[in-house]
């Protein structure tokens, strides 16, 4: 899709352009393959702040995707991607030259300027991430695969889900039902928390093995074409005690009242306050104490934020988890996480579809 990415990077021109640099040296991964359509360990673009001498280096492993993937592209094939393009800014005459500042190392950027002779540096900030937020169909439609073999792979998972298998033995059964159904790999390492071990929000699978009434939690995702899915579900093994009834119905709660101010032009503090609002008025702050959600595409984390305290808008067309919590040390816990897309002039659409009922298995 050469024209959906030479649409990008105009885009991201315009930011150059007002930064008052002349160039921008693109470093951040995601960032790179969102301009390029290359996937690379070892990429970055120089992109100038008009014309079309945008510049993709990378080493001799990715040359041959390069050309496939960004075939209106020069290409400059260097091992040491960033000496290579420092120099060439130089050359072409670049006096201001923005960075990603948050991505770089200060080692990395001085090798950088001493390369780029005569060439002025300026942080760029996270502008390429904010150009992220809003998908594009073919962004939204591979998120909807991601989570359509998520939730596919969580279908064929339930029933085999049993007392004695542990829970290092039930994430990789998860991770093996997404590859079987066509998921590239894992979004992320997924989380298998069963029992007290519930109380740990990214608890790492043990060999503790699924008993009768435990809650078990499991966050996982399928990753499509370099795009995440992240969901989480909590289930029951036998029997539900009250207490672990009543949190679930606490979270289901909280994650309702969330989705439901879900909308285009709501702040993003908000989403999370008012379904925060629902565990503290239950009597358990204490027991949540992570971000309502968070972005997703081609990170498993990125902007927006919804947590206490974020600000900015949610718009059209921006996918974001809500995945509320109530953790009780020592007795287990309930998450309950889903993909949704805020839509302009109708409610946020899911993209996760399984059951948010409590099911006991």
């Amino acid at each position: 899709m050469p024209e959906i990415h030479a649409a990008r990077r105009r885009r991201a021109q315009e930011l150059v352009a007002q930064s008052g640099a002349d160039a921008a040296l693109i470093t951040a991964g995601p960032n790179v393959r969102y301009l390029t359509g290359l996937a690379s360990s070892n990429a970055a673009l120089l992109l100038p702040a008009e014309g079309d001498g945008a510049l993709l280096a990378t080493d001799s492993r990715y040359t041959g995707a390069a050309r496939r993937y960004a075939p209106d592209l020069q290409l400059a094939e260097d091992r040491f991607i960033e000496a290579k393009l420092a120099t060439e800014a130089a050359r072409r005459g670049v006096r201001r030259l923005a960075f990603e500042a948050h991505e770089m190392t200060v080692e990395r950027h001085e090798e950088l300027t001493a390369r780029a002779e005569g060439v002025a540096t300026l942080p760029f900030g996270r502008k390429i991430e904010a150009l992220r937020l809003v998908k594009d169909s073919a962004e939204l439609e591979n998120l909807a695969v991601a989570c359509r073999l998520s939730d596919a792979a969580l279908a064929e998972v339930l029933p085999q889900i049993r007392p004695g298998l542990s829970e290092r033995m039930l994430a990789t059964l998860i991770d093996h039902t997404m590859a079987l159904l066509g998921a590239e790999r894992p979004a992320f390492d997924t989380i298998v928390a069963a029992g007290p071990n519930g109380a740990i929000p990214h608890h790492a699978p043990t060999d503790r093995e699924l008993a009768p009434g435990d809650l078990v939690t499991m966050d996982f995702g399928a990753l499509h074409d370099g795009y995440h899915a992240d969901m989480t579900r909590t289930v029951a093994i036998g029997s539900v005690a009250d207490w672990q009834r009543e949190i679930y119905d606490l979270v289901a709660l909280a994650q309702e009242a969330g989705v439901a101010v879900l909308e285009d032009g709501v702040e993003a503090g908000t989403v999370d306050a008012v379904a925060r609002e629902v565990i503290e008025a239950a009597g358990h702050a204490a027991h949540f104490q992570h971000g309502l959600g968070h972005g997703v595409g081609l990170e498993i984390h990125e902007a927006p934020m919804l947590g206490y305290g974020r600000t900015g808008k949610l718009t059209d067309r921006v996918p974001v988890t809500v995945e509320p919590g109530v953790y009780l040390p020592g007795m287990g816990g309930v998450r309950i996480e889903d993909v949704l897309v805020v839509t302009a002039g109708d409610r946020a659409r899911f993209l996760t579809s399984t059951t948010r009922e409590l099911l006991v298995l």
